[in-house]
């Protein structure tokens, strides 16, 4: 498993030594009555006034850590093993691209409140990721066109939104909604597109799915586990998010069979090959 992949032994290392950190962090927890250190190391936040030393809450931390484990073996392992193959002009450029926008969640933890440069920068980085896609996705699917158009107008109304409320001008009405569906409408699209494409697995597609669903359905295991750790610890559908974008950069770089080469005849049961 490890050797699948380029990079799998220096990725199973830092996913450990974070995952002791976990584990370390929630037992001291209990030692000192404190939640601060786990709270940092799986929210990338400092603990409300509030949050107690309680099972819903432990928890909660513990499981959001070995998402962001998991999340960081996806993303630090690579490509498959092998030969990459040889990538046009807009295969480099989109996988270069997916690669930048996935690298500003490194930006969160270093500044969690997310300030508007960041916000403007990550959505412009995802303006390129639309245009980058369409070229690359117009070879087998119909539509790429609009496809692109709905995600630049998800991406692009975020940055606007975001120099607007900076210049104190006001929001056109109901923009924030509209690019909210805008983006659920580009992903959708963009996941379907990758499912029909031979270049992307299934399973990076299936992150892609479960980044879509998680807000969702994470809210719902708050209900059924309590806890005051359930709000902040959503940010771990940033890590699928961040999966599903380093995932499809590395599918592309995926070594693929030849295109020309064809199976040896396999020779009856009982002959000799050398016959």
């Amino acid at each position: 498993m490890l050797r699948r992949h380029r990079f799998g032994v220096p990725a199973l290392l830092v996913m450990g030594v974070y995952l002791v950190a976990v584990v370390v962090a929630a037992g001291a927890a209990w030692v000192t009555g404190d939640l601060g250190v786990l709270w940092w190391l799986t929210v990338f936040t400092e603990a409300g006034a509030g949050a107690a030393v309680t099972w819903p809450n432990v928890i909660v931390l513990v499981l959001a850590g070995a998402l962001w484990a998991w999340a960081l073996w996806q993303c630090l392992r690579g490509p498959l093993a092998g030969p990459s193959p040889t990538l046009d002009r807009d295969e480099r450029r989109l996988r270069a691209a997916l690669y930048a926008s996935a690298a500003t969640w490194l930006l969160y933890f270093a500044v969690p409140s997310w300030p508007w440069w960041v916000t403007v920068l990550d959505s412009l980085l995802m303006v390129v990721v639309v245009l980058l896609f369409r070229p690359v996705l117009t070879r087998g699917v119909k539509g790429a066109d609009r496809t692109g158009a709905v995600g630049v107008l998800a991406y692009g109304g975020v940055a606007v939104s975001e120099v607007l409320a900076l210049l104190g001008r006001d929001t056109p009405g109901q923009l924030n909604l509209i690019c909210a569906l805008a983006t659920l409408v580009w992903t959708v699209l963009v996941l379907r597109a990758q499912w029909m494409d031979g270049r992307w697995r299934t399973a990076t597609v299936r992150y892609g799915i479960a980044s879509l669903l998680l807000p969702v359905l994470w809210p719902l295991a708050g209900l059924l586990v309590g806890g005051e750790a359930v709000r902040d610890a959503l940010t771990v559908v940033d890590a699928l998010g961040m999966v599903w974008l380093i995932r499809s950069a590395h599918d592309l770089a995926d070594p693929r069979p030849s295109a020309d080469s064809t199976p040896l005849p396999v020779a009856a049961e009982g002959s000799s090959p050398h016959r």
